[in-house]
């Protein structure tokens, strides 16, 4: 199991795994110099989709070759996205890469019933991964970017996306926490309806429980002090939040609060896809890559 972003660097280079990267939109800088940093280690090789010149500028500026990449001209943000994915689907990458376009045109790409990377019935879910140095560990959290109001069956498939992705981490049966805003079932807040349903179904490879309240999930003192015995309680590593709202500002918070590492991935595709926030640095954005090269599952 690992416990920070630094120890899923030493494996993957350790082991000497090297994924190739269709980054689209790819004249942004952060996106980019993520990228760079990532080619320069050895991890990744990288295919860069959009304004051309602009992508050259940008090497330029990096002091980098643009012989080391293959370069397409692309600037129209759509096709960009499309062509992202194309590369995927035919083998030539093993994931793509959101840089500077909208969220709507990449996922329209990566959602594409006849050219997207969806699998039928699969749900797409986000999930974010946080280094959390006073526990020494790694925790997920889900969805925080995706699915907006997720009902019980959703917030089913989104709960085997995430713990999927903590066992990538090497988290064995991973703990799952129903974050509510209570412990206690009531009919008046949806979320601990959804959570009881959840935690009455047979689950494998993980444990679930919750409702709980974010203080219950993360320390065994709060969990104790309020009665609630569960090897949950205070034990967790993924948060299945009741919606993207919740989601998102736990997400936020880490980052601009707590100043924890991050990292951003998508679940339930076929192939690992890379899509961070434009406010996210390029250190998440590197960590983002990292985290889709373990998703690969090498």
């Amino acid at each position: 199991m690992f416990h920070s972003f630094k120890e899923v660097e030493e494996y993957v280079l350790g082991n000497g795994i090297c994924k190739t990267v269709a980054l689209a939109g790819a004249h942004d800088e952060p996106a980019l110099s993520a990228l760079i940093e990532a080619k320069r280690k050895g991890v990744v090789k990288g295919i860069l989709i959009g304004d051309e010149p602009a992508i050259l500028a940008l090497l330029k500026q990096y002091r980098e070759s643009a012989d080391d990449y293959e370069i397409i001209n692309e600037t129209d943000e759509r096709e960009a996205a499309n062509k992202a994915v194309a590369k995927v689907r035919e083998g030539a990458a093993d994931m793509p890469m959101k840089g500077l376009m909208q969220t709507a045109s990449f996922m329209r790409a990566i959602l594409n019933k006849e050219t997207g990377i969806l699998p039928p019935g699969k749900v797409l879910s986000q999930c974010t991964v946080f280094e959390w140095p006073e526990k020494s560990k790694l925790m997920f959290a889900s969805d925080c970017a995706v699915n907006i109001t997720p009902d019980a069956e959703a917030k089913a498939r989104i709960l085997e996306n995430a713990a999927e992705l903590a066992a990538a981490f090497g988290v064995d049966t991973p703990k799952v926490a129903v974050i509510s805003a209570v412990e206690k079932v009531n009919e008046k807040i949806p979320s601990t309806v959804d959570a009881a349903d959840l935690k009455a179904r047979t689950w494998n490879g993980c444990v679930v429980d919750g409702p709980f309240a974010l203080d219950i999930a993360l320390d065994e003192e709060a969990a104790h002090h309020k009665g609630v015995e569960s090897e949950v309680a205070g034990n967790a590593d993924v948060l299945l939040m009741p919606d993207l709202c919740a989601g998102n500002v736990l997400h936020k918070a880490l980052h601009f609060f707590a100043h924890f590492e991050t990292a951003g991935a998508l679940c339930g595709t076929e192939m690992p896809v890379i899509m961070t926030s434009r406010t996210d640095t390029p250190r998440t954005k590197y960590d983002s890559i990292l985290t889709a090269i373990l998703q690969c599952g090498e």
